[in-house]
């Protein structure tokens, strides 16, 4: 069921993209990706590149760090290692421009996938996982200066996972700064 829904988005986009384009404002940037979702890729570093006017693929690697918590039960202090995840993740973007004056403003839907790995004492936290996820968001190439700022959404469906994981994640939304090349 979900990875019919996730092929019904990705045939959408696929639709969408014969007959809407828009012209990309950069030709690559690379820079670092910021997610609040505390769950994984807290941090990770980006490398955009367009393949179409319209197509950009989007790579990102990064990791996540839950800290240490704790509980008391019967005056007793139980210790819990929350995991650390390395993440990796690849995305495909279809851009569609936003007329602003100035240009270089556009929104974009696609998807992709990820794979990661958590590390953790806690068997139930330890192991690999790897997903769906559709996308989007916006994206905004800064006039005159090598900068380019995005928002994205990623909820993801996980088809394999650690044990105490979900299969579900419907917050991943992330901020990213890149250093753009080409077309400035």
């Amino acid at each position: 069921m979900k990875i019919t829904k996730f092929l019904c988005l990705l045939v959408l986009v696929v639709g969408l993209s014969v007959s809407a384009s828009a012209q990309q404002p950069y030709e690559r940037g690379i820079g670092m990706r910021f997610s609040p979702s505390n769950y994984y890729e807290t941090v990770s570093a980006t490398y955009k590149f367009f393949i179409t006017d319209a197509g950009a693929i989007d790579l990102n690697a990064g990791f996540g760090l839950r800290g240490r918590s704790g509980y008391t039960f019967n005056n007793v202090y139980y210790d819990k290692v929350n995991p650390f995840t390395f993440a990796i993740s690849a995305a495909y973007q279809h851009h569609f421009e936003i007329p602003v004056r100035g240009g270089g403003f556009a929104w974009f839907i696609g998807g992709g996938l990820t794979a990661l790995r958590t590390f953790s004492d806690n068997g139930d936290y330890d192991g690999f996982g790897f997903g769906l996820f559709p996308t989007g968001g916006v994206d905004y190439k800064i006039p005159k200066i090598p900068l380019a700022v995005s928002a994205d959404y990623r909820p993801t469906f996980f088809l394999a996972s650690p044990k105490a994981r979900d299969e579900f994640f419907g917050s991943n939304v992330g901020v990213s700064v890149r250093y753009t090349f080409g077309k400035n």
